[in-house]
């Protein structure tokens, strides 16, 4: 598989809790301007093949595209749909491809969403984060949530599929107001939502006011209840956790974040962007970032340079570390066999090197037994009779320790 994500640094404003790298400019310097970003894009996808088939990567058409940002609907919708025909021209795109675009629910409207459904769009994601209107206010959102239920009413006529992103544990939230917006988000007839939980950033007008004692902080077991919440309330309306934060009516699960929990190759555009390329025969796995200053982005791109940052080589342990990670935080488990299909890659690798395997040991099935009854996982077995590790409700809370008792037990 292959995916193409694309940034789009540009807000109205600047939530107070939000650390991403965006910003309420219009123009930034070396042509990144909300005006010329399509435009921007296009080049650093053409650098961006030129750099893969250079590399020796020849990547099948796209099965999904998904723009994120910072808010890619304040661009206008045929900036989007140009971006989105430049990709079908440089990899191409499956016909049955899943095309995403994030909302703020201030920036669209009817026409807006059909023009995005007549470009090729499948998909929309709003960014609802609450339905009550005083954690909105803490939140920094001005949208309400009669613009996110107008949105999702538009993109239904439009045959667009539906998702909703909520964020628990706000200062001042109480246990029913997150059970109205989880029940409000269900109300809407979206087929996916997902649940974050608040994440303070100490650079954030958000963490200077609990820093300054102005706004209470967010506390963990708060935060574990409201995800026991959401998962109930979920579950009873039908929908399926296949993603710590995620959940989607079966079928409707974002294949988008799914490529990126199973490790496929994507190319990230835009500032800030990453990109991940797996192992080929002559060189290991390779993550690279764009340059996060658009205008420095915009400098790169006019010079016809990729617009990277920074790159590192993930070394087969690495890679190991990362398939743990990722195999641990969805539904369909751990594949046991590809575990100690890559840590047999790292020994071999490490005793070519002279190094010696030290540490690195294959998972047996038995040393999972306590982690089981500790009631963390669960172990199944797949219709090609592969050993897989679920991790139970509880093992989604404690997904970190869950990890970390895998790491041990592989010697990394």
């Amino acid at each position: 598989m292959f995916e193409v994500y694309i940034h789009v640094p540009f807000c109205l404003r600047r939530c107070g809790y939000c650390d991403f790298n965006t910003y309420t400019a219009v123009d930034l310097g070396a042509g990144a301007s909300r005006g010329n970003y399509a435009n921007m894009v296009i080049r650093e996808m053409e650098l961006t093949k030129q750099w893969q088939l250079h590399r020796g990567i020849e990547e099948p058409p796209a099965s999904t595209v998904f723009f994120g940002g910072g808010t890619p609907t304040i661009l206008s919708a045929d900036d989007l749909v140009v971006m989105l025909s430049a990709i079908h021209r440089i990899w191409g795109i499956q016909p049955d491809a899943e095309i995403t675009t994030e909302a703020n629910p201030d920036t669209v409207n009817e026409y807006y969403i059909n023009r995005l459904a007549e470009g090729g769009f499948t998909r929309i994601s709003f960014g609802m984060q609450s339905a009550v209107p005083h954690v909105l206010k803490t939140l920094d959102r001005t949208h309400t949530p009669a613009n996110v239920a107008a949105g999702v009413e538009a993109a239904d006529k439009a045959g667009l599929r539906s998702s909703v992103d909520l964020i628990y544990g706000a200062p001042g939230e109480s246990l029913d107001d997150w059970r109205t917006s989880v029940q409000v988000a269900i109300d809407l007839g979206v087929n996916h939502i997902s649940a974050y939980a608040l994440t303070v950033e100490p650079t954030t007008k958000m963490g200077r006011q609990i820093a300054a004692g102005t706004l209470p902080k967010p506390n963990d077991d708060d935060e574990a209840v409201k995800y026991e919440i959401a998962d109930d309330l979920l579950d009873a309306a039908g929908f399926t956790w296949y993603e710590v934060s995620n959940w989607a009516k079966p079928g409707y699960e974002s294949q988008h974040n799914l490529g990126y929990w199973r490790n496929v190759d994507w190319a990230g555009l835009g500032p800030g962007a990453h990109s991940h390329y797996n192992a080929r025969p002559s060189t290991d796995a390779l993550r690279a970032w764009d340059i996060a200053h658009p205008r420095l982005w915009g400098t790169a791109i006019n010079e016809s340079r990729i617009p990277w940052g920074g790159s590192e080589e993930i070394t087969p342990t690495e890679n190991l570390e990362e398939l743990i990670m990722l195999g641990l935080r969805i539904r369909e488990g751990l594949d046991l066999d590809r575990i100690n299909h890559a840590i047999a890659a790292a020994e071999n690798r490490t005793a070519a090197s002279g190094a010696g395997a030290e540490g690195l040991k294959p998972i047996d099935v038995a040393q999972l037994q306590p982690v089981a009854e500790e009631g963390l996982i669960a172990i199944e077995s797949d219709v090609e009779h592969h050993t897989r590790i679920i991790p139970t409700r509880r093992g989604r809370l404690l997904n970190d320790a869950v990890i970390e008792r895998f790491f041990e037990l592989a010697g990394v």
